[in-house]
């Protein structure tokens, strides 16, 4: 017998809500038959909708929320707002009545809700945000993309163990290789930070992946499939990746509207571009994941359409079904990073000085 599953759904979060959230809502239905969602929102305008999305409707339980998160909300206002519809989808994950939750809400609320009302899972020291990002040899995972700015050793293992995870749960992966980001892929190379993280994933059961330093240009040649590193990092190659993307289709379109000739070569080429287009569609990657969290939480970005959160959707049914933070927690065991207290971790770990990341001014590029 399969079993089923509930999810929240913030249905107020996203430029194109709550319609876009019910369209995408319509689309998840006929993937996931097994699984019951918590629609939380605007109850007469979500009735209404659901009206229009006849499979949507089958599986959803409506639950009314007065307030709405805007986009540009801080994270400190977002918390005193309990009645919100992403606070009150967060509070049904922090109770077990959901097993994850989707939002396309603001950000920076989100991972600040999320830390402070499910916690992170026993072991963590700090959630990272995860998502996948095309590359020349296929899908990468990369981690963290902007919740901690400033990261300690044990940070950067734990980004590792969890984004090992996360590749073999979304993306099927057996063994996915591991890369820490670097200045170069010398083992001398980089701070005292990243060095010692890479001599202790050596020496972990993740040891054989563990491929070793990689650069910038090693995320989209696809070198390996996890890409680990810091989130101002991250955030900033992501950003960097995905405007040149945009820099080279401009580049193109200027190319094929040039004059006669170059609009009848576009002709000529245009399957071969439109597979292109197919293969970096931002809705095949659309869905990070605040991974290390006692919940699974993925961020949808706010802009995308009903196909792009339905996407969303299926990375939140991958993790809960086969078990990501159970999956978790075992390799955290077997690293034995959950056994160390806060004093050892500060003692060894922390740099003189370091501050934790803030998430108050984190913008990803899911948001």
């Amino acid at each position: 017998m399969t079993a089923t599953f509930t999810l929240a759904v913030d249905a107020m979060g996203g430029d194109k809500a709550p319609e876009m959230v019910v369209h995408g809502l319509e689309y998840a239905a006929e993937r996931h038959p097994n699984a019951k969602f918590l629609l939380i929102g605007d109850e007469a305008r979500l009735n209404t909708l659901l009206g229009r999305y006849k499979r949507a409707r089958a599986i959803c339980t409506v639950r009314h929320a007065s307030e709405t998160i805007s986009n540009d909300m801080k994270p400190t206002a977002a918390l005193r707002s309990r009645q919100s519809s992403m606070r009150l989808a967060i509070d049904a994950v922090a109770s077990g009545e959901a097993s994850g939750l989707v939002s396309a809400g603001n950000t920076g609320a989100l991972l600040a809700l999320a830390k402070i009302v499910i916690k992170a899972l026993p072991g963590i020291d700090r959630p990272a945000m995860a998502a996948i990002s095309p590359s020349a040899r296929g899908d990468v995972v990369m981690l963290d993309l902007g919740a901690n700015v400033q990261c300690d050793v044990r940070n950067l293992v734990e980004f590792a163990v969890m984004g090992d995870v996360f590749a073999r749960t979304v993306l099927g992966l057996t063994a996915p290789s591991i890369g820490l980001l670097n200045v170069g892929s010398e083992e001398l190379k980089g701070d005292d930070t990243v060095r010692e993280a890479a001599e202790i994933l050596r020496a972990s059961h993740i040891g054989p992946q563990f491929h070793g330093f990689v650069e910038g240009h090693d995320i989209a040649a696809g070198t390996t499939d996890v890409i680990v590193t810091d989130g101002f990092t991250g955030n900033v190659a992501l950003k960097t990746g995905e405007g040149a993307l945009k820099l080279i289709g401009e580049f193109l379109k200027q190319v094929f509207t040039s004059g006669i000739i170059a609009k009848l070569a576009y002709l000529m080429v245009r399957p071969g571009l439109d597979r292109l287009r197919e293969w970096l569609d931002p809705r095949r990657y659309n869905g990070a994941v605040m991974v290390g969290l006692n919940g699974v939480v993925v961020k949808s970005h706010g802009g995308t359409d009903a196909m792009g959160f339905a996407h969303a959707v299926d990375v939140a049914m991958d993790m809960v079904v086969h078990r990501f933070n159970e999956r978790i927690r075992e390799d955290l065991a077997r690293i034995g990073l959950d056994k160390r207290t806060p004093a050892e971790k500060n003692g060894r770990d922390q740099k003189p000085g370091a501050q934790p990341g803030s998430t108050d001014d984190t913008h990803l590029a899911t948001a």
